[in-house]
C-alpha cells in the first residue's frame, strides 16, 4: 500500500517531478523503496494506493516496479524512510536499474527545488 503524499510550491519552470523513497538504515546501505520519474508537475501529490500522475515507476530494491513498502529486518530497530520529491527542468539521465546514488547524482545536477519527508518504522 503506497502512502499518501502531497506537495506544494513547485517552480513554474519545472517540466516534471521525480519521487524517491529510500531506507538509509538498511543493512546493505541505501535501499531503494520507490522511484518514479516523469510526474506531472501540476499534480498535487499521490493518493493512498495510488500512482503519481504521468509517472513511470522504476524497479525498487526488491526487483519490482512501484512502491516496495517498509520491511526492515525483525529486531533491527527503527529505520528511516526518506521520501524526496524533486522539481526538474527535464528528464533525469538515469541508467537502467539505477541505485539511490545514481538518482542523487542525476538530480543534483539539474534540480530546481526539492522537498523531504522522513518517516520511521520498525518490526
Amino acid at each position: 500500500m503506497s502512502p499518501s503524499l502531497e506537495w506544494v510550491g513547485v517552480p513554474p519552470e519545472a517540466t516534471e517531478l521525480l519521487l524517491l523513497c529510500e531506507d538509509p538504515d538498511a543493512p546493505s546501505g541505501h535501499f531503494l523503496h520507490w522511484l518514479v520519474t516523469g510526474i506531472d508537475p501540476h499534480s498535487a501529490g499521490v493518493p493512498v494506493h495510488g500512482r503519481p500522475t504521468g509517472g513511470r515507476e522504476w524497479p525498487n530494491g526488491f526487483g519490482e516496479d512501484g512502491w516496495g513498502g517498509p520491511a526492515p529486518p525483525p529486531g533491527h530497530g527503527p529505520h528511516r524512510y526518506v521520501f524526496r520529491v524533486y522539481a526538474l527542468p527535464g528528464p533525469p539521465e538515469l541508467p537502467a536499474g539505477p541505485s539511490v546514488g545514481d538518482v542523487y547524482r542525476a538530480v543534483d545536477r539539474a534540480m530546481l527545488a526539492r522537498g523531504t519527508l522522513v518517516g520511521r518504522y520498525q518490526r
